[in-house]
């Protein structure tokens, strides 16, 4: 017999394999808590169900694009595919802001106008328990490899904001059932729909940033060019533009004035392998154009001014 299974258990698995797992967990969790809304009339299980699609959409718009983002370019687009992950995003942002207004907006109702619907607490307390079980189960996956992994952090994280949703609507729950007070699935509902907002607002001001070709939040243009002036023979840095593709794909571009006697001396390619390595090693920009100028130029140009 041959045991195919990594060293360390499931656990060892990769990060994608590890993120596949998790999102079955989270899929399968949230279509439960939809129909067990459905039939216990709960709000706050609906919200909850709302506040895992947000890690569900996020974990598949992530494997679609990296799947798409993989597919190489063409001559209509030269830079491929990789803004797909910045319009599945858009389109995630919107659900979620136009579900948790829609949550939002019924608790608040419900609060206001208390109307005859009865919630079925000891339902609604078993959904919510299958939630929690199944995020913990989810974080455990994910703890070990979340150490070593940015984007397995961010679902880690992901997950424990679900953990906190469940564990809201099995307080309201337990209030139902132990009191008979059904505002308690209302209150629970808001709660959730207030963790969802800024989540979604977030990811909004990310998307328009990456479409109106602003600068990634952590560069900063005058850190990167004052790096480049200090190489050997660069004398000025202008036209400087930094933008993203998408998360973590930043593209730069610069004009490069350079001494007359590295042009003579005919090292351009080094220059240019040491602007380069420069950004790789200190931005993380893997993707970066220099345009080589004589700064002789500028002195003609002074000449004749």
């Amino acid at each position: 017999m041959h045991d195919h299974a990594p060293r360390g258990g499931i656990r060892a698995f990769s990060n994608r394999r590890l993120l596949t797992i998790s999102l079955c967990l989270t899929a399968t969790v949230m279509i439960v808590q939809v129909i067990g809304a459905i039939l216990t009339g709960s709000l706050a299980l609906l919200a909850d169900a709302a506040h895992m699609f947000t890690d569900a959409s996020a974990l598949v718009i992530a494997l679609i694009a990296s799947t798409v983002a993989a597919r190489p370019a063409d001559d209509r687009r030269t830079f491929g595919y990789q803004r797909a992950e910045v319009f599945g995003a858009l389109i995630n942002a919107i659900i979620l802001i136009v579900l948790a207004t829609t949550v939002g907006v019924e608790g608040v109702k419900r609060l206001l106008e208390p109307t005859e619907t009865e919630v079925a607490g000891p339902l609604m307390l078993v959904v919510a328990v299958i939630g929690l079980i199944a995020n913990a189960i989810a974080m455990w996956l994910l703890s070990s490899a979340q150490k070593t992994s940015i984007n397995v952090r961010g679902a880690y994280l992901e997950v424990l904001g679900d953990m906190i949703g469940s564990a809201a609507v099995i307080v309201a729950a337990i209030i139902i059932v132990t009191t008979g007070w059904m505002p308690a699935d209302a209150i629970a509902s808001l709660f959730i729909a207030v963790m969802i907002i800024p989540r979604a607002i977030v990811l909004l001001r990310e998307v328009f940033s990456v479409l109106a070709e602003s600068a990634p939040a952590n560069t900063h243009v005058s850190e990167i060019r004052d790096h480049l002036l200090a190489l050997d023979g660069v004398t000025s840095v202008h036209d400087v533009h930094v933008w993203q593709l998408t998360r973590g794909a930043p593209v730069f571009t610069a004009h490069v004035k350079v001494s007359q006697q590295l042009l003579a001396e005919g090292r351009t390619d080094e220059l240019l392998e040491h602007l380069q390595s420069c950004l790789i090693d200190h931005f993380d920009v893997a993707h970066s154009t220099f345009q080589i100028e004589s700064d002789a130029a500028a002195d003609c140009e002074e000449a004749h001014a």
